[in-house]
C-alpha cells in the first residue's frame, strides 16, 4: 500500500469513497423506482398511474448517481474502468437497453391512448425487472471475479434476482409511505413477500464472497478484523426483523386510519442496502477487480486526479442539493401527475 501521506497514496482513496457514495445512492435513490416500475404489472390499472405518479418527481434524476459514478470510474481508474466493463460487456448493454426502455415508457404511458397504455406499462415493468436483473447479474459476476462458466452464471442469475427483489421491496415499502387505501394495503403485501428472496440475495453474497478470495476470508474470520465486521451482520439482522415486525403491524392499523410508523419499513429496507454496501466495501477493498487490480494499480495520475477533485467538489454539492430539494418540495403522498 502506498504512503497515504502523499498524493499518490490519498487521492485513490478520496475517489474511491467519492464512487461510493455514488453507486450507494443510486442503488437506493434508483432502487425504489425500479422496484415500483417492477410492481407495476402486480397493481390494478386503476391504481398504476398514481404509482408512477409516486416516483414522477425522483426517477430521473436519480439516475444522475449512476452517471456520476461510471463517469468517476472512467475518469479516476481507467485500467480498472476498461477491465470492468469488458467483462460485463453483455448485462451492461442489457442494463441499458431497460434503463432507455423503462424511460420512454414513463413519457409515452401518460399520453397514450387508452388501447395502447396497457402495453406502454409493460414495457415499463419489464424495463425496471431488465435493469435490476441485469445490474445483480453484474455484482454477482463482480464477486466471483469476472469468471465465466455455468457455476457463476447461475451464482450471478440468483443474485439479479435477489437485487431484483431488494429493489421491489424498497419501492413497496416507498408505495407504503407515499400512498393510501388499497394501494397501500397492497404495498404492505408485497413488501412482506420481497423481503424474502432480499435475504436470500444477500445470504448469497455474504456466502460466497469469503469463499472466492482467502484475503477476504481472513479479512473476515481473522482477530481482531472479526470484529471490525461483525456489528455489519448484526445490524442487517436487527433491520430485518424491525422490518418484519413493522409490516405484520400495519395493515390493522392502516384499517384503523393510523399511519403511525408507515415511513419504519422504507428506513428499514434502506439500511439493510447500507448495510450490504458497507460489507461488500470492506471485503473487497483495496481491490477494484477481486485480488487483481488495486485503486493504486487503476488510478490516474495524481496532477490528473487533482483537477478531476476540483470538479468533483462544484458537482457533487450541486447534485447532492438538487435532492434535497427535490425531496423538500414533493414530500408527503403522492397526487396524480397532469399533463397540458
Amino acid at each position: 500500500m502506498p504512503d497515504l501521506g502523499t498524493p499518490e497514496g490519498w487521492l485513490p482513496v478520496v475517489f474511491l469513497a467519492l464512487m461510493g457514495v455514488a453507486i450507494l445512492a443510486y442503488v437506493v435513490l434508483d432502487g425504489f423506482d425500479l422496484g415500483v416500475g417492477i410492481l407495476l404489472r402486480a397493481a390494478p390499472e386503476a391504481e398504476r398511474d398514481l404509482m408512477v405518479a409516486s416516483i414522477g418527481p425522483f426517477w430521473d434524476a436519480n439516475e444522475t448517481w449512476l452517471v456520476l459514478g461510471v463517469g468517476i470510474l472512467l475518469v479516476a481508474f481507467p485500467l480498472a474502468h476498461g477491465q470492468i466493463l469488458g467483462a460485463l460487456y453483455l448485462p451492461v448493454a442489457l442494463m441499458l437497453v431497460g434503463l432507455t426502455l423503462r424511460g420512454v415508457a414513463f413519457e409515452f404511458r401518460v399520453k397514450a391512448r387508452a388501447e395502447h397504455k396497457p402495453a406502454w406499462d409493460f414495457a415499463f415493468f419489464g424495463g425496471s425487472l431488465l435493469a435490476a436483473v441485469s445490474q445483480g447479474v453484474m455484482l454477482g459476476l463482480t464477486i466471483v471475479g469476472f469468471r465465466h462458466d455455468a457455476a457463476t452464471w447461475a451464482f450471478a442469475l440468483f443474485i439479479g434476482a435477489g437485487l431484483a427483489a431488494g429493489y421491489a421491496l424498497l419501492g413497496a415499502t416507498w408505495l407504503v409511505m407515499k400512498t393510501h387505501g388499497a394501494l397501500q394495503s397492497a404495498a404492505v403485501r408485497w413488501a412482506q413477500q420481497a423481503k424474502w428472496l432480499t435475504g436470500a440475495g444477500i445470504g448469497a453474497v455474504s456466502l460466497a464472497t469469503p469463499l472466492v478470495s482467502e484475503r477476504i476470508a481472513g479479512k473476515w474470520f481473522a482477530l481482531p478484523e472479526f470484529f471490525m465486521l461483525l456489528p455489519i451482520p448484526l445490524a442487517t439482522a436487527l433491520l430485518f426483523f424491525i422490518l418484519w415486525r413493522a409490516l405484520a403491524r400495519l395493515p390493522q392499523r392502516l384499517a384503523d386510519g393510523n399511519e403511525y410508523g408507515a415511513w419504519v419499513p422504507f428506513a428499514c429496507a434502506v439500511g439493510i442496502f447500507v448495510c450490504a454496501f458497507y460489507g461488500l466495501a470492506y471485503s473487497l477493498f483495496p481491490y477494484l477487480v477481486v485480488d487483481r487490480t488495486t485503486i493504486w494499480d487503476a488510478a490516474s495520475a495524481p496532477e490528473s486526479l487533482m483537477i478531476i477533485l476540483a470538479g468533483a467538489c462544484v458537482v457533487l454539492p450541486v447534485i447532492l442539493a438538487y435532492t434535497v430539494f427535490a425531496w423538500r418540495v414533493f414530500g408527503g403522498k403522492a397526487r396524480l401527475l397532469s399533463y397540458g
